[in-house]
């Protein structure tokens, strides 16, 4: 896929994957708008980065992706959408039988999933009428295999992977112009998980695989420790699981 001078919208734009994401497209010579729901850091990365178009949207909220939509049609549209924001509730706020398990559960998969499906909807005519337009959307490695310790987001992941492959499908079918991208991280140095010491890439390296692999018209895009787990689970499952499963401290769940 040609990946210059392309209008580009990134949702969850404001730290961490979405904005080294930014900078990278932005490099390539593209158009770049990106969300968030903190105005604050959303004004820090325009100062930084006046190229950037910047607009306040919650990915949780319908009536915040609606306005989006309309903001972005107003502005004449987009080429590529890319689905990168995404919640963690932490595991050690959560357990199985704690009172606050189904409320995390839902916000989790109100942003991880239904969100993405949200703004698909809405934009899907637009990136159909573009002659080269593509979907990206971030699931993860725990959508191979799952963590115990976050097992709903580990859901709200596969639920999205599952999802991203039907949609490829069928726009495949019906010879859409629009491509479905699925990158699959493994644990990536962000804010998200500052506070753990699992070993962890950095988002510079992490995007250089994404950009690698739409440029090779690549569907499902694995990078670092995504693509041995996902070898291991096919030959060996039962390890893969301990694999992503050692060290958990599942005695404060209790």
């Amino acid at each position: 896929m040609n990946l210059k001078d392309k209008t580009i919208l990134i949702t969850g734009g404001a730290s961490g994957i979405g904005l080294e994401a930014a900078k990278q497209f932005l490099a390539l010579g593209n158009k770049v708008i990106i969300t968030g729901r903190n105005q604050t850091k959303l004004d820090a990365v325009k100062k930084q980065f006046s190229e950037i178009m910047v607009i306040q949207s919650d990915a949780a909220k319908e009536k915040d992706a609606v306005a989006l939509y309309e903001k972005v049609n107003a502005l004449g549209g987009i080429d590529i959408l890319y689905n990168n924001a995404g919640v963690g509730v932490h595991p050690m706020n959560l357990g199985i039988a704690n009172e606050k398990h189904l409320e995390g559960a839902a916000y989790e998969m109100e942003v991880n999933y239904l969100g993405v499906i949200r703004l698909n909807n809405l934009f899907m005519e637009m990136l159909k009428s573009r002659p080269e337009s593509a979907i990206i959307n971030t699931t993860s490695i725990l959508s191979i295999v799952p963590s115990v310790l976050e097992a709903t987001y580990s859901a709200s992941k596969s639920a999205l992977a599952f999802y991203t492959k039907s949609l490829r499908s069928h726009l495949q079918s019906i010879n859409a112009s629009v491509k479905v991208f699925e990158l699959l991280p493994p644990l990536v140095d962000t804010d998200m998980v500052s506070d753990r010491q699992d070993k962890k890439i950095s988002t510079t390296e992490l995007v250089k695989g994404l950009m690698l692999g739409m440029k090779k018209n690549i569907d499902t895009i694995r990078v670092g420790d995504t693509k041995a787990l996902y070898l291991l689970n096919r030959i060996a499952p039962k390890k893969a699981y301990d694999i992503i499963n050692a060290k958990k401290e599942f005695t404060k769940l209790k």
